[in-house]
């Protein structure tokens, strides 16, 4: 009988390959908005674990409108090419109005094939729904675009009041204990949706 394997921590399943790409997306854009407290902090949960490298996308900084002139738009084909170098995306969401932000749909439908057979996770903050409403209407948005949504999520109710004025959390167990769980799992799919990318493109079975 052969022996039994020892199951893989996550810290293991996130160094046992080459790094994963992730491309952390803003989805607000509004002044003084929220979404930097949050985004910060999900930056530094990223950054103190192994296994991955980071690229920030943040749509306040990119002009993103198509020109009334036929031509290219620099913003846009900077985006393509960051995404399709990504294995993984992160999108930290409010939640307005009971739904997620336009400009980060905007975003989304900007460009097409490089979400493509591709894992996203989601942080979310909100009011007394931690933006979970945002979150389950984005998912039904990048099944449309052949990606793969994490079922594990991180979120802050009342988000203003979890945070202090340098962007620490004041009880950060549940919250990092989360996030860990949340990046076991599109830490896996990253490395999965990688290797079928590369053994069989995704564009010959995408409509």
């Amino acid at each position: 009988m052969s022996a039994q394997l020892p199951a893989l921590s996550i810290r293991e399943m996130t160094t046992m390959n080459e790094k994963i790409k992730v491309a952390l997306i803003y989805g607000s854009i509004r002044e003084g908005r929220y979404c930097d407290i949050v985004a910060k902090w999900t930056c530094s949960q990223i950054r103190a674990r192994d296994g991955y490298t980071l690229d920030i996308v943040d749509p306040a900084t990119l002009s993103l409108s198509p020109p009334l002139e036929r031509g290219v738009n620099p913003d846009l084909e900077d985006l393509r090419e960051r995404l399709e170098q990504a294995d993984a995306f992160i999108i930290v969401t409010p939640e307005y109005n009971h739904g997620y932000p336009a400009p980060l749909k905007h975003l989304i439908d900007s460009v097409n094939k490089e979400w493509q057979a591709k894992p996203v996770a989601f942080v979310s903050y909100g009011g007394v729904s931690g933006g979970l409403r945002a979150v389950e209407q984005l998912r039904q948005v990048f099944v449309e675009v052949h990606a793969t949504t994490m079922r594990n999520s991180v979120s802050f109710a009342n988000a203003w009041e979890q945070f202090d004025e340098r962007g620490n959390l004041y009880a950060p167990v549940r919250a990092e204990k989360s996030m860990e769980m949340m990046l076991a799992q599109l830490s896996w799919w990253a490395s999965a949706l990688k290797d079928a990318r590369n053994s069989i493109p995704y564009s010959i079975v995408a409509t």
